[in-house]
């Protein structure tokens, strides 16, 4: 191996000592970020207790947890960064060779980096121009609330250069800073010609520069901003602080707080072990049948999954408790984490995901409508895998499998009761109309709390700082998304081609069925490259326009495109979470890939019945 290669690989040490190197800027913000967090769920609860409890609704707690949203989630995407827990597609670079990996590393570094440079003088406008905006509640400049941003563009400048300067060679850094660079100037010479080419500025920079960046490993939501922020600098006349403005509309949303506090909630319930709990009760019911250990992993997902709202949580909680007695049955690896996998694809639906809140907020359809439907349409899901598992276990061997005894089966129902009351108490407050997500969410997380610590042992103060902190950085990776796709789907809506798309799909042969079969097809392939949320965020509000005009009903159509997604996130060779779910079961992909497509295939069925019959998505509104 050369020097020069081994100057640019990066090694595992030097990742460490560059994250200790920016920690005197890291553990501040870590600091900042849990205090938010505690800031904005003690203002929820107290609004909550006042509102239902002493009917005296106190007026200026939405707009203090809406200041502290935002700089949650800019100061979270700053601990992302740091932490790499931005999404990105890593499929590509890894396909790459050895010796080309480091400059491709340092062209995805740069290109961050560029959009974060070119991001920060219209952020500082931005807060500038609120300054002249007074709050309603509070009579304060709204540029303290937007100020976020400005901030956060700095902080996560200041990470990305820190980490490109320690990790990687100097000859990749100065390649890729050269053609980031030059390509810069190239187009701002070019802006002319290219404010000449109208549409087809869509094709080069929110089409090109996205799928550039996807193959070199920028994080999806630096891709799309990237992408944006590009279209109008060389190729229109809107000012970039309009990229600001979107971004700040798409990460603003009231609705979004109980992103953070269901990914709290899924923090607490897997540190006290509640989802354990429903496993072993689960096993200790149906464990004896045929087919029972498959039962037991698919019903624990779909309750589990209306807990936490996260698909990493719920296999990470699932597949540890069963694979051993699994395999113990003589169950394969491979088909374990495949209907893992699907598993998780099917009870994404499932109340409180946040892909349905993300999704009610952007697209504007009611949260309690979908969480209705969507324990409908997982169940759905589940019955299509239900009936494959039990045909797949036709010759199991039960000789040595003996029924749990009553009193043990008792005994670990009185234990689980507690943890599984909450997903249907979620679902039917928020459904009933009792209550908004927001508002649940904060209730649930003080229950699973006080469950924790009578039932199981509590969590300690070190373990409930560390569980804030990482909420901060999973919601900021979330947010920043949020923010970016709002930039590009508003570039894509300005540019005209909504309106020709529009006239295409609603003049298609075949009607609404056409274009809930393109849709379907689109959303697969989408969920396969962007994970779910990113997928969701850039094509809700050009989509759903169109779906009203065909007189498809929100909801229903809510549905399918989130099963679609779902099923295409675990799609080989491509889908994230396909990934996913075989690094938590400790497989190959090679192996799991074969297994998976008759699970993949029983979901797209049941995709297909969810979309042919609208009543299985509306029955329960």
């Amino acid at each position: 191996m050369s020097s020069a290669l081994e100057e640019a690989l990066a090694p595992a040490a030097q990742d460490a000592e560059a994250r200790r190197a920016l920690n005197p800027l890291i553990k501040p913000m870590e600091w900042v970020s849990a205090g938010l967090m505690l800031v904005i769920f003690g203002l929820l609860l107290a609004g909550v207790i006042s509102r239902y409890v002493f009917a005296m609704p106190i007026i200026w707690v939405d707009e203090v947890v809406s200041i502290s949203f935002i700089w949650l989630a800019m100061i979270g995407s700053a601990l992302a960064m740091h932490r790499n827990e931005h999404l990105r597609l890593t499929l590509f670079v890894e396909m790459m060779p050895l010796r080309v990996k480091p400059y491709v590393q340092a062209f995805a570094l740069m290109a961050v980096a560029a959009f974060l440079l070119a991001l920060l003088h219209p952020a500082i406008e931005y807060a500038q121009e609120e300054a002249f905006v007074s709050t309603p509640a509070l009579n304060m400049p709204n540029s303290y609330r937007v100020a976020a941003i400005a901030f956060g563009v700095i902080a996560m400048l200041a990470v990305v250069l820190g980490y490109a300067v320690k990790t990687v060679g100097k000859l990749p850094l100065l390649l890729a800073a050269g053609v980031v660079a030059a390509a810069g100037a190239a187009f701002w010479l070019l802006s002319p010609q290219l404010l000449q080419l109208g549409t087809l500025n869509i094709l080069i920079f929110l089409v090109g520069f996205v799928v550039i960046g996807l193959v070199a490993g920028v994080p999806i939501g630096f891709c799309f901003g990237l992408g944006a922020l590009s279209y109008l600098a060389f190729s229109t006349q809107v000012p970039l602080m309009v990229v600001v403005g979107r971004m700040d509309e798409g990460m603003s949303s009231l609705i979004l707080v109980s992103v953070p506090i269901f990914v709290l909630l899924g923090c607490v319930l897997d540190t006290t072990g509640m989802g354990k709990v429903i496993v072993d009760f689960l096993a200790s019911m149906l464990g004896h049948v045929k087919a029972g250990m498959s039962y037991v992993l698919l019903g624990s997902l779909f309750i589990v999954s209306g807990i936490s709202g996260s698909k990493v949580s719920d296999m990470a909680t699932v597949a540890p408790a069963l694979f051993p007695e699994m395999k113990r049955r003589g169950h394969k690896p491979r088909e374990m984490i495949a209907l893992l996998a699907t598993g998780a694809a099917m009870a994404d639906t499932v109340p409180p995901s946040i892909v349905l809140i993300v999704l009610g907020s952007v697209a504007g359809v009611s949260i309690a409508g979908l969480f209705q439907s969507g324990f409908v349409i997982a169940m759905v899901l589940l019955l299509a895998l239900l009936v494959l598992a039990r045909w797949k276990a036709r010759n199991e061997d039960m000789g040595d499998v003996r029924r749990a005894k009553w009193s043990v089966v008792g005994r670990l129902l009185l234990i689980a009761a507690p943890a599984l009351v909450l997903p249907f108490l979620i679902r039917s407050v928020v459904g009933g109309g009792v209550a908004t997500a927001t508002e649940v969410s904060t209730i649930a997380v003080v229950y699973a709390l006080l469950i924790g610590k009578v039932l199981y042992g509590g969590i300690s103060g070190r373990q409930f700082y560390n569980m804030l902190v990482e909420t901060a950085a999973l919601s900021g990776a979330i947010l920043l998304i949020l923010g970016t796709a709002s930039a590009m789907a508003w570039s894509i809506t300005q540019s005209g081609v909504v309106q020709q798309l529009s006239q295409f799909l609603t003049t298609l042969p075949g009607g609404w069925v056409a274009f809930m079969a393109v849709s379907i097809v689109v959303f697969l392939l989408l969920g396969c490259l962007l994970e779910g949320l990113p997928a969701i965020l850039l094509l809700a509000p050009i989509m759903f326009p169109i779906a009203k005009k065909l007189g498809i009903n929100d909801v229903h159509y809510s549905m399918v495109i989130v099963s679609a997604m779902n099923i295409g996130l675990m799609m080989p060779p491509i889908g994230v979470g396909f990934y996913l779910a075989c690094r938590i079961g400790d497989a190959s992909p090679d192996d799991v890939m074969g297994a998976i497509w008759p699970y993949l295939l029983a979901l797209l069925v049941g995709l297909v019945v969810i979309a042919a019959v609208p009543w299985l998505s509306t029955v329960a509104l």
